[in-house]
């Protein structure tokens, strides 16, 4: 019989309570701390204009942070950062620095084709009209530009102005003639071609514009409208729609429901009392414009606040006749991941 001493057996015991104690207490961590799949922090760029209405809604209402907290996820941090153009997105998308872009659908194209499919739409956010506008006094349409006129757009040949200015250069001079226009085009950010449009000594005399920033070039008695993209295409464009990487929706399935929820109940918003989101729209971006104005805007032919993405066959097939893609959607799905798929797209 092998006897136990009973310092060895207090020990023991000991041990055994010790090594209990541990297995209660990570138990009682694994409840009390769920498992969660999704990212804890999402990092959204966003443009200026009055078509990222949703998305400035979804950050001062802290519209995702609720969706997620309400799907499980608990706080999720939402960062924000300001770009002044589509190209810079998708640079930032590519190199990991954000992780959604919020920027017009023909961005989106050209990093799905480019990636093969590895980026996609997540949502629309919104379609605005855009007004091609000049100061130049003999410009009454497309064939009266000539060398002396340039023209800004927010990236030239592939932001949603490039692509409707080709189109529009394809009625006007003909299908060989798309890219007639494009010498006379040069980038600048909206609020940077508002300043050169102002002045007559910039020889950026032209904009092909969005709003609100065409409404307030407007104001000036010098300032005319040659083209508007409504009018041109007569459907609604997505100038402004969500996009990603396929790795950070795949791991982020709840914070992608979350984040659409999010557009979603900002568009809600804005149909049910379009001045209040007008005036928190002026308060979070300082705009210059009016709230009555902004109004006024939302009731625009072309104007639509949706997650359903719009426009976007339109723009796919140009690009794809222009050699711009490689390979030519079949349907808006391809290019956009399945959670909106049960939408009306187009």
């Amino acid at each position: 019989m092998v006897r136990t001493s009973r310092t060895g057996s207090s020990l023991l015991g000991r041990r055994r309570l010790l090594r209990a104690g541990s297995v209660l207490l990570l138990a009682g961590l694994a409840l009390a701390t769920p498992a969660r799949a999704d990212d804890a922090k999402v990092r959204i760029s966003r443009q200026p204009g009055f078509v990222y209405l949703p998305a400035v809604l979804a950050e001062q209402h802290k519209l995702i942070e609720k969706h997620a907290k309400a799907a499980g996820l608990g706080d999720v941090t939402v960062e924000w950062v300001n770009l002044t153009s589509g190209a810079a997105g998708n640079d930032a998308l590519l190199s990991g620095n954000i992780d959604i872009v919020d920027s017009g659908s023909t961005n989106m194209l050209l990093l799905n084709d480019r990636t093969k499919g590895d980026v996609k739409g997540l949502c629309g956010v919104g379609s605005t009209p855009m007004l091609l506008l000049t100061r130049n006094p003999d410009v009454k349409d497309l064939k009266d530009f000539s060398s002396k006129d340039k023209i800004a757009l927010p990236s030239v040949k592939v932001s949603s102005q490039a692509v409707l200015l080709q189109i529009a250069a394809k009625k006007a001079f003909g299908p060989e003639n798309a890219t007639k226009l494009d010498p006379l085009t040069v980038q600048l950010g909206h609020p940077d071609a508002v300043a050169a449009l102002a002045s007559p000594h910039n020889e950026v005399n032209s904009h092909f514009s969005l709003p609100p920033f065409q409404q307030r070039e407007l104001q000036d008695p010098a300032i005319h409208k040659v083209l508007n993209s409504f009018e041109l295409v007569g459907e609604p464009v997505s100038n402004a729609i969500f996009y990603a990487r396929t790795a950070w929706f795949n791991r982020n399935p709840k914070l992608a429901a979350a984040i659409v929820a999010a557009i979603d109940e900002a568009n809600a918003e804005i149909a049910k009392d379009p001045l209040k989101a007008a005036k928190d729209y002026v308060a979070a971006t300082n705009e210059k414009t009016p709230p009555e104005t902004l109004v006024e805007i939302m009731k625009e032919p072309g104007t639509n606040f949706s997650t359903t993405p719009y426009g976007i066959m339109l723009q796919a097939r140009h690009f794809y006749a222009m050699k711009t893609i490689k390979a030519e959607p079949k349907d808006w799905k391809d290019t956009f991941f399945p959670i909106v798929h049960n939408l009306p797209g187009k």
